[in-house]
């Protein structure tokens, strides 16, 4: 079996975008990959560009050969437009090898160990009403986790002014409030989605009584371990880090440190399947458990799923479609997808990773680029969204 072609179909789903690949083999089998790299989807095609005539020819059944000529086939290796480029690549090689083998792709990863994936609610909000009712009716239907995305920026004329201290103060409020509303049998977390500073984000913890919140995810940037390092001495919380890291390098600092109790792995930004086993392999030897980013679509939710499948130290997949105000799953685009069943996924029997890609629909629909917001402060500076 050889490779025939490598397509890329960049979309527009909901108010976010997203870039499916399609592998097709001289079998006639075919594989569906995902990038992670939202906002730009444009550079990670030109990636692909780039890697294409690599890979017309080779054998798909050598996933881990392939990986390593992307990944150090070039003089400058990795970076987030190249690594996503390759967890699509990636997928795509682990569903044609599933099918080709009539087995899910969890079975190429040592087999399943559990039966069902759990998944956290991902709650955004931007009014302390909203975010009560949305959370009372997530726990009615049966979540026990609950991820809050804060967006109470938006409630204002200026949506695009964020001053952190303004909204560390609201929203320590907000949770003392939230604690008291759902009791202490929920698990609450909340992202912060890096718009503080290592001194904003210990101010905001101790605004709260101990036990209101049960982590925090990427309250600051990523880019200096140190940073976090010393904001860990300073939290008594978990930290859930690592959803913008596209290595197993990435991840080692934080953690052979101890920096990061949640590895946030993105498996279509990490380098695809491959590398994310490997991640899970190195977390779990400092008793981290997986928590994978998800925001994107049912291709990196089905990969995700044979992931955690597969691993020991798993503890929620993120599910991003709890709520009005995202949809990354539009049955016209995706007709073959994975379900939830109440707060879960069950794990998948089908060969392969167990998703289909509307294509014809998808060229229909065209494609328009987009820019996340940008946020700035009272003094016009840039914040992070």
């Amino acid at each position: 079996m050889k490779i025939t072609a490598v397509k890329t179909y960049p979309v527009n789903i909901g108010s976010g975008s997203q870039l499916v690949i399609k592998i097709e083999t001289d079998s006639g089998i075919y594989g569906w990959g995902a990038s992670g790299l939202s906002g730009r989807e444009m550079a990670v095609i030109g990636a692909v560009e780039h890697y294409r005539p690599l890979l017309i020819g080779r054998d798909p059944m050598q996933i881990g050969a392939i990986w390593q000529d992307l990944y150090r086939g070039q003089y400058f290796e990795g970076g987030r437009v190249l690594t996503a480029a390759i967890s699509a690549i990636d997928i795509a090689l682990y569903d044609i090898k599933g099918k080709a083998l009539e087995v899910p792709v969890y079975e190429l990863l040592g087999g399943k160990q559990r039966d069902y994936v759990e998944c956290f609610a991902s709650v955004r909000f931007t009014t302390l009403e909203e975010l009560l009712n949305e959370c009372k009716r997530m726990v009615k239907e049966g979540w026990n986790m609950l991820r809050l995305a804060p967006a109470e920026f938006e409630a204002q004329e200026d949506q695009s002014l964020f001053e952190p201290r303004d909204s560390i103060a609201l929203l320590a409020d907000w949770m003392i409030k939230l604690r008291k509303e759902v009791g202490t049998k929920v698990t609450i977390g909340i992202d912060y989605h890096t718009r503080l500073t290592p001194g904003q984000t210990y101010s905001f913890m101790k605004r709260m009584p101990p036990g209101t919140l049960d982590f925090i995810e990427e309250p600051i940037r990523d880019e200096n371990p140190e940073a976090y390092e010393s904001l860990r001495k300073m939290i008594d919380i978990p930290f859930a880090i690592g959803e913008e890291f596209s290595s197993k390098w990435q991840f080692l600092p934080f953690l052979e440190r101890n920096i990061a109790q949640f590895a946030r792995i993105d498996v279509c930004n990490v380098g695809g399947i491959t590398e994310s086993m490997k991640v899970a392999s190195l977390a779990e030897a400092h008793y981290i458990d997986l928590m994978p980013h998800n925001p994107l679509g049912p291709i990196c939710t089905a990969a995700s799923i044979h992931v955690a499948a597969a691993c020991p130290n798993f503890s929620w997949l993120e599910e991003v479609n709890t709520g009005a105000h995202v949809s990354t799953n539009d049955p016209k685009y995706y007709p073959v997808q994975p379900k939830l069943e109440g707060p879960r996924y069950p794990v998948p029997t089908e060969p392969g990773l167990g998703v289909e890609f509307n294509e014809d629909y998808a060229l229909e629909q065209g494609f328009t680029p987009i820019e996340i917001p940008r946020l700035k402060r009272k003094d016009g500076s840039f914040n992070n969204w």
